[in-house]
């Protein structure tokens, strides 16, 4: 859903990812700058219960996730490293910002249910991912879904976000609930495809 506005993300990015390489910057670290924030914010602040700093320090370094890959096209240094690289590091990402959610329910959040319900969202995640990557492998297509990468990342930070701010702690198990249900939903879908490519090529 959200992928429709890439293009203004990248459009809006350009002449910062320009900057960058003039001074030397290179995609690459980048990643590993953004991947190290995002880790950083989610298990630091999320399980002390600081939800909004850990969601402005998060949603800072998500955007360069963008960056890089404008960055790569801008100096036309795209390559499978790179693609290989920011792909893993992305799920490292997903990880620590619903494994911080899971620390925090098990600690000051008090609510067993609640870490449970935040630890299968991350599996859920990874499993959306892997469906993708594992059809690419064979040469068939796992994209879409009601749930991908960049929605799932909005609701849960903007949800959380909106929780800490307004004091309405309720925001953050209606996120999950949705996005357990729509992560279900898409590795479902994402396996009918597959399963209906699979035998059409029979």
């Amino acid at each position: 859903m959200l992928t429709r506005f890439r293009a203004y993300w990248t459009k809006l990015l350009t002449p910062i990812a320009t900057f960058f390489l003039r001074i030397g910057v290179r995609p690459d670290a980048v990643t590993l700058v953004g991947t190290v924030g995002v880790v950083a914010g989610a298990l630091i602040f999320f399980p002390r219960g600081e939800l909004l700093i850990g969601v402005l320090m998060i949603t800072a370094f998500v955007f360069s996730d963008l960056l890089d890959g404008t960055m790569a096209r801008v100096s036309g240094s795209s390559s499978s490293w790179g693609a290989f690289l920011d792909s893993t590091l992305d799920r490292l990402g997903d990880a620590a910002i619903f494994g911080g959610l899971v620390l925090y329910f098990a600690g000051p959040g008090e609510s067993n249910a609640l870490a449970a319900l935040s630890l299968y969202c991350l599996v859920m995640g990874s499993v959306t991912s892997y469906a993708r990557a594992r059809a690419e492998s064979l040469g068939m297509q796992a994209k879409g879904g009601i749930a991908e990468r960049a929605d799932r990342l909005a609701a849960i930070l903007v949800m959380t976000g909106l929780s800490a701010i307004f004091d309405l702690p309720v925001l953050i198990p209606v996120a999950l609930v949705v996005l357990a249900l729509a992560s279900t939903v898409t590795v479902c879908q994402r396996i009918l495809s597959v399963r209906r490519q699979a035998r059409a090529t029979r």
